[in-house]
This record gives structure tokens, sequence and C-alpha cells, in this order.
């Protein structure tokens, strides 16, 4: 939830200081921002996977071995990634039909620079939670988070940089939270074993790792290009539409993220436990997870839909904008519903090592239905169908979630063997 304040105070502070234009240039960039991160993310969980498997069998060489794999490929993946951004930042908006092109190039381009430390700092942290430290990755973004809302007001209110000082605080702030993060991993080598002036990445581990990361990453890549074919046909519609948006974007990210901790974590004790062999305890841990997840939609959706207005006017005080997000966040919240499902089912498939079930999942709901439907109800029904084509798509992986549990495939071809282990 810290993390997420990082796009939603650049978003309060466009709409309160620039105007719709800075509220589209952030969203349009931070959708992009956005595809990347999550492909890292990817990279990470194939990493995380192999981490909590190896911690819960005991088998503390190959665990040290996979986190230098997994903090050293992940960083040159980061930097790679960063020069191919810093170069073609404008191409890349244009494409999406940016409303507020120079400002949303001006954004991404300094963006990019921080894709090295967010790169490091996801696989810092996954490695942290893959053995149970959930405090040292709260600790690197709260203190980041804090800092970020200072420099924001620093360089928009006081130094008046506009998109240029929050994408500029952004960077600093992700460069200090892998230097916190760093400093957790490398005080305990005994159960990280990373050194930075030996890194390495070994052949096999690596492996091992893209196998389980690669199917996360195109699944998060599908998902991600359809909510970019979403926000195509929005910037259609104008810079208000995108403004708008933007805002019930935030908002909507902001109120999935107790879905996804409970996910993260959920995935990290089942990939344990499937190491430790105690699949009942995996069972569980998804039926515990799914009923905390939909209690908590429950409260989200009853207080969005109860005080849209009210959310809304905190980060925008235009008008129409407001009025383009109040409508677009009362249809889609009700979706938080079937995330609260599907993302458990999800999470017994990554501790598992299954991500190729991930992938089918993703693969359904964002491209045989979200798109789809997008291009369909727009046909008919003009903005407010692609509002509603989003509401209607995640339903479509709460049965294959259903299928593949009741299936016990995912008791089936562990990721670490008896051999890997000895």
């Amino acid at each position: 939830m810290m993390q997420s304040l990082y796009g939603m105070f650049d978003t309060l502070m466009m709409g309160r200081f620039v105007g719709p234009v800075g509220i589209s240039a952030v969203n349009n960039s931070s959708m992009i921002m956005q595809l990347l991160t999550q492909v890292m993310m990817g990279v990470g969980t194939g990493g995380s996977i192999l981490i909590s498997q190896y911690f819960g069998a005991k088998d503390p060489d190959n665990r040290k071995q996979t986190t230098n794999t997994l903090f050293t490929f992940s960083m040159l993946f980061g930097a790679a990634f960063m020069l191919i951004f810093v170069s073609f930042a404008r191409p890349i908006l244009a494409l999406l039909r940016a409303p507020a092109l120079e400002e949303a190039t001006r954004y991404l381009t300094v963006c990019a620079f921080g894709l090295p430390f967010i790169a490091g700092y996801n696989a810092a942290s996954g490695a942290m939670r893959s053995v149970g430290n959930s405090r040292g990755p709260l600790t690197c973004i709260v203190t980041s988070c804090v800092m970020n809302v200072i420099l924001n007001f620093v360089f928009i209110v006081g130094c008046g940089w506009g998109v240029f000082g929050a994408a500029l605080s952004n960077v600093i702030c992700q460069a200090l939270c892998l230097g916190m993060a760093l400093m957790i991993i490398l005080r305990d080598y005994e159960l990280y074993g990373l050194v930075l002036t030996k890194l390495r990445i070994y052949p096999d581990k690596l492996k091992k790792l893209l196998k389980l990361g690669i199917p996360v990453c195109v699944q998060m890549t599908v998902a991600n290009i359809s909510w970019l074919s979403v926000m195509y046909s929005i910037n259609g519609y104008g810079v208000i539409a995108s403004a708008g948006n933007g805002v019930s974007v935030k908002i909507k990210n902001f109120c999935q993220l107790s879905m996804l901790a409970v996910s993260n974590a959920s995935s990290s004790m089942i990939g344990q436990n499937i190491g430790a062999k105690q699949y009942d305890r995996a069972r569980k841990i998804v039926y515990a997870g799914m009923r905390i997840t939909l209690s908590i939609s429950i409260l989200v959706v009853g207080i969005i839909q109860g005080f849209t207005p009210q959310i809304v006017s905190v980060f925008t005080k235009d008008p129409e904008t407001a009025a383009v997000a109040v409508l677009n966040l009362r249809i889609e919240i009700i979706a938080q519903f079937f995330y609260a499902c599907f993302q458990l089912y999800h999470a017994l498939a990554i501790g598992a090592g299954h991500t190729w079930y991930v992938l089918l999942s993703s693969f359904s709901n964002c491209i045989l239905a979200r798109f789809v439907l997008v291009f369909i109800l727009e046909h008919f029904m003009g903005l407010i169908g692609v509002y509603y084509a989003c509401l209607i798509a995640p339903a479509v992986s709460i049965p294959i979630g259903i299928w593949y549990i009741r299936s016990n495939r995912w008791r089936k071809d562990p990721v670490i063997s008896a051999k890997a282990i000895t």
C-alpha cells in the first residue's frame, strides 16, 4: 500500500498543481512503467519460488546461489530496459495516442532512469519475503514513501518543475529504497549469501528461475498490454477522459493492494509448505486467504460506492475530470470481488511453481475477455462500454481457478527435486 502511494501522490500533485494535462501525462507514462515493473516482478517471482522452496527444504547453499542469481540478473535486466526507454519514450507514447505527449515524454524519460533501482529492489524484497521477512520491505517502502512526499512538495510546489519534479522524486526514492533493502540483506550473509563484490549468475539457477519467471513475465505482459489497449481506447476521447481514467486507476489499484499483499504472503507460505510436502496446509492457506480478501472487498466496495465523489475530489479540482473518474470508479470497483478470488488461485499456482497456469488464467481474462469485450462494448456503448468490459473480464479467471485447485495438479511436478536438493 505504501509503494502504491508513489503513483497516487504523483496524480494528486498533478491534479492540484498542474491540472488534467499533468494527470494524463503521469497516467499514460505510469502504465508503461507499470508494464516494465511487473515484468521485472515476474522475473523476481521465479527466484522467489525457488528461494521459498529451498528454504522449506532446508537447503542453504542452493538458496544463497538463487539469491545471487536473482539479484544480479535483475539489475542487468533493469539497466537494459533503462537504455531502451530513455531512447524511445516519445514514439512509445505516441503509439498510445497520449494526449499530453510532451509532458508524458518528459515524465517517462526521467522515470526510466529508476528501472535498475526498481529491478534490484524487487529482487531484494522477493528474497526477504521468501524466507518470511516481510518487515524489511515494509521498512524500505515506508521510508521511501515519506521521502517521496517531501520531495514532491519541494520539486513541484517549491521549484515549479511539474511532471519533471514528480519523476525526479520517484527516481531518487527508488534509489533510496534499493539502498535500504541491500543494507538488510548484506547484514545477514548466512541467510541470503549476497556480497556485492562477488555477485554472479549461476547458470543452473538462472535456467530454473527463467523457466518459472518467463511465464509470469508473459502473463504480466499480456495483462498490461490489455490495459494499454484500454488506455488507447480511452485516449481517443481526449485529455479529460484520459485524466479521469488516471484518477480512477490510482484509486482502484490502491484498493487492490491488500488483496495482492495477502496473495504474495500466501504464495510464499504455499511454496514453503509444498517444499516440505505439507499439501493439506497449502490448500488451507488458499481458502483462508480468500476469506480475508473477500471480507476486505466488501468493505472497500462499500466505502467507494458511498463516497466516490468525495474520494475523487482529493485528486482533482476539475469538475469534468471528476465526473469521468466517478463514473469509471463506480462501475469498475465491483470487479474487486472477482480479483479477491482468482488472486488466491494464482498464489497457489505460483507457490507450486506452475506459472503456466497463471499465464493461462491471465490470457483468458485479459485477451479473450477484456480485449474482446472492449472492442465490442465500445462499439455499442462508447466510453462507458470500456468501463463495463473492464468490470466483466476478471470473472473469467474464477472457474479456471476452481478447476485448477480441484484437479490437484498443483501437487505434481515440484520445482525442486530430491536430486536438486542433495
